[in-house]
């Protein structure tokens, strides 16, 4: 039985390894194109998401401004106030006489405040305003329509303040009436009949004039800041108060949240032992930092104002709802940053005879700091804009006052935004409520660029 050898072809062996290197090269560039095309669209695709993100965040900001920048200027007019003798006829203040008992010296001081508040207040305003322009002299109840009524209060309590005003005369720089305000801006459509307005057509012919004349101008509106909300004078309505609000429920965040949070995220990462326990509390922790804040308000009415009989509307309550909705942040950031920091600092305080504690507080603990800060401040950028939970614990409540402790009644700045979009003198308050947003939105920035400012400032590179 014989066999026969192949024979090798030098030629064959030749083309055949050439038509496989040809065609590994083709099967190469085009997996080449294939990654490049892939890459290509990656980026044009994440570029396309930032470049729409950005749009809509400037659309967002852009429709705010527009909206809110001119609330910061309102309609008032500077009138020459002649405070008439004849017309605040009501003597001189009570001085309590040698003998006299504090109880009769109330009881005439008080007589003298109600006759205080018999004097025709308007008529210093309005004959102030016919000293600018008598030709309006004969148009006493439409002037009586241009000035919000809470001016009349003001002059009331100048003069309590101040008798020596009687007989004098002062500019006072008098606020329009809401109004008035909403037809000179020209946020109300001219053409609608007059049983769709809201005042006369004589009293928006006499602000057309007046305006014309320079009487009537716009000024910046300092009540925003400095007025609490009202509801009589919705023309001097502003944020005092539920700024003031915020503040004091910041500050309870602020001194509960962050010294809790810090000091549980280093007992946890540091020297807590791992076992089932602990990592109950860290599941637990995690799943509180997604709970949403509504569950917090409903915890805050149930335990806060339920049954400790805390009182209702108080920013003390909405700081520490607030607070505990803050603390799951804090302790989750604040264990990112100490797990950031690399062991051989650890090691290296460890080796040359630190003790554990001071291994923590002399060398990871300072190194931490501007996560431990970043995330902080976020946290309570974070409060400073929550709505829900203070609904639920009656900060929602109409209140004219500025808070003086944290114990009084009072509202906060997302809560006053929620209430002035609702109000029903819409075309007025729409331009207040982008206002407020600007404010809150100011404050927020300021917070979040703290943030960013201490993290490169306390930056350490190791």
């Amino acid at each position: 039985m014989s066999t026969s050898n192949s024979v090798p072809n030098p030629a064959v062996d030749a083309r055949v390894a050439a038509e496989l290197r040809e065609k590994r090269k083709r099967k190469i560039a085009s997996s080449l194109a294939k990654r490049h095309r892939t890459e290509k669209i990656f980026r044009v695709s994440g570029f396309s998401a930032v470049v729409t993100g950005l749009f809509f965040v400037i659309l967002l900001f852009g429709s705010i401004l527009i909206k809110g920048l001119p609330a910061f200027w309102q309609t008032s007019m500077t009138v020459p106030i002649y405070f008439d003798p004849t017309i605040i006829h009501v003597g001189a203040k009570p001085v309590q006489k040698e003998g006299e008992s504090p109880a009769l010296f109330q009881q005439r001081y008080i007589a003298w405040q109600t006759e205080m508040g018999t004097v025709d207040w308007d008529a210093l305003i309005i004959n102030g305003l016919i000293g600018k322009d008598p030709s309006v002299a004969a148009q006493w109840d439409e002037l009586s329509s241009l000035y919000t009524s809470s001016e009349t209060y003001r002059l009331r309590d100048l003069v309590l303040a101040d008798p020596a005003l009687i007989g004098q005369k002062k500019q006072l720089n008098i606020l329009a009436d809401a109004n008035v305000d909403v037809w000179l801006a020209g946020n109300i459509d001219r053409s609608l009949p007059d049983d769709q307005q809201q005042l006369s057509p004589e009293v928006r012919q006499l602000a057309d004039r007046l305006k014309a004349q320079g009487v009537l101008e716009n000024t910046f509106n300092t009540n925003i800041f400095t007025n609490p909300d009202s509801r009589s004078s919705p023309a001097t309505s502003g944020l005092a108060g539920a700024i003031v609000g915020s503040l004091f429920m910041m500050c309870i965040v602020i001194f509960i949240s962050i010294p809790v949070g810090v000091a549980s995220a280093i007992y946890l990462e540091e020297f807590a032992p791992k076992n089932f326990l602990t990592d109950v509390v860290e599941v637990n922790i995690n799943n509180l930092a997604a709970v949403p804040s509504i569950v917090f308000g409903l915890l805050g009415a149930a335990i806060f104002i339920g049954w400790m009989h805390l009182p209702i509307s108080a920013p003390l309550v909405g700081g520490l709802v607030l607070s505990l909705m803050t603390l799951p942040t804090v302790i989750i950031t604040t264990r990112a940053s100490l797990k950031a920091v690399p062991p051989s600092i650890r090691q290296a305080a460890l080796g040359l005879g630190a003790s554990r504690v001071q291994t923590i507080f002399h060398h990871v603990l300072p190194l931490a700091i501007p996560g431990i800060l970043t995330g902080a401040i976020i946290g309570v950028a974070q409060a400073l804009g929550e709505t829900a939970p203070l609904l639920l614990i009656g900060m929602s409540a109409f209140v004219a006052s500025v808070p003086a402790t944290p114990l009084d009644q009072s509202t906060a700045l997302p809560v006053q935004i929620f209430l002035w979009q609702g109000n029903e003198l819409r075309n007025f308050f729409e331009g207040r409520t982008a206002a407020a947003i600007i404010v809150l939105l100011a404050l927020m920035v300021g917070l979040n660029s703290l943030a960013i400012w201490l993290r490169k400032k306390f930056e350490v590179r190791w």
